[in-house]
């Protein structure tokens, strides 16, 4: 696996709750914005994000966000 498959090519818009959540950073998860253990046997590792407060949260579904875990609007620009 060269890159992080693009899980949807839009961000996933999530109300959460406080508590760490384990981002999927590989796109494999079938629990998708989080890890599963998807990855396992990749150079991928999840990425663990602490919210302290309820709210809600966008999260990088397309894997190629410069602020990941969060999304930053990249998915308008990956190519089809």
């Amino acid at each position: 696996m060269s890159g992080p498959r693009i899980a949807q090519r839009a961000p996933y818009v999530l109300q959460c709750q406080p508590d760490t959540y384990a981002w999927c950073a590989c796109g494999r998860s079938k629990n998708q914005p989080y890890c599963d253990g998807s990855h396992a046997g990749s150079p991928f590792v999840p990425r663990f994000e602490r919210l302290m407060e309820a709210r809600t949260v966008a999260w990088c579904g397309c894997k190629h966000s410069n602020t990941k875990p969060f999304c930053d609007g990249s998915h308008e620009t990956l190519p089809r």
